[in-house]
């Protein structure tokens, strides 16, 4: 199994629109393991693209609960159990994700319990075990190590960046955060990191078409991060390629790679990828 990052959805934000990408998901491959780190809509259906069985789902990571990083969480796993899916899945997610998986449950109870007695399943609920995490060491073991970082995505308070180690490979994702100078120190000296980004003349376009859009621009301004921050940081941090994601916009047709590209030019002169759903990245 190649140790590899597949971006599985590259947009920030939860809208989705004719021919655009999908909201936040990446499979990442290490270790021997399948990573699935957050669950934007769409998932399953790019999880599958991959060439991957669902009923191999074996961990999850969620960030943080915003919808477009766990809407479908619950999905995803019932997918997998109707796929086949009959051993333990493992999900880290932060304070709160015990309630989602709860509701999800009670949500789908009678479709759960009739395939349980027409199909001849096991328990679903048997199958997930949740785990909520906070900063610092939250996996070590098998060959893998993961540890979390609290970033700064106002209003939200459990956001974490999430660090994974395995066979001599680190690989860093930001999650939501405006730019934060700690995020460097965390990520110093990662293979790759995968860090948020925007661009500040795309958001004028998103506020035109958002009805509440002078809020919204207060929150992304707030608590995201501009392409040279995410530079900025990959420069301090002297990582070996940076990877733009959950890109904002990610659908607006009047920028492309270019844009990012010229954006982060003087402040990240290294390795660089500008998401796409579906690329795959080495490590």
């Amino acid at each position: 199994m190649t140790d590899m990052l597949t971006l599985l959805g590259t947009k920030g934000g939860p809208a989705i629109r004719p021919g655009g990408p999908n909201p936040t998901s990446s499979l990442l491959t290490l270790s021997g393991r399948r990573i699935v780190i957050d669950c934007g809509l769409g998932v399953s259906r790019a999880l599958v693209e991959t060439g991957m069985l669902l009923k191999e789902l074996d961990l999850i990571f969620i960030t943080h609960l915003h919808s477009d990083h766990v809407l479908e969480l619950g999905p995803l796993l019932h997918t997998a159990w109707t796929t086949g899916l009959a051993h333990q899945v493992t999900v880290y997610g932060p304070c709160g994700t015990q309630a989602l998986w709860q509701g999800f449950l009670q949500s789908m109870a009678f479709d759960i319990q009739i395939r349980i007695d027409d199909e001849g399943r096991p328990d679903l609920a048997q199958l997930v075990t949740i785990v909520e995490y906070g900063p610092g060491l939250v996996l070590d073991g098998d060959g893998l190590r993961v540890d979390a970082l609290r970033v700064d995505h106002p209003p939200v308070t459990d956001c974490f960046a999430l660090k994974f180690g395995g066979n001599g490979k680190t690989i860093v994702f930001s999650a939501d955060t405006a730019y934060f100078a700690p995020l460097a120190e965390f990520a110093t000296g990662a293979d790759v990191l995968v860090h948020e980004a925007m661009l500040p003349e795309g958001i004028e376009g998103i506020v035109r078409r958002t009805g509440n859009g002078a809020r919204l621009y207060e929150h992304l301004v707030a608590s995201h991060s501009f392409a040279a921050e995410a530079g900025r940081v990959a420069a301090d941090a002297r990582v070996g390629c940076l990877v733009l994601n959950h890109l904002i916009p990610a659908d607006d047709p009047n920028f492309g790679e270019k844009d990012w590209i010229e954006a982060l030019q003087p402040v990240w002169s290294g390795p660089l990828v500008v998401g796409k759903d579906g690329i795959s990245v080495p490590l």
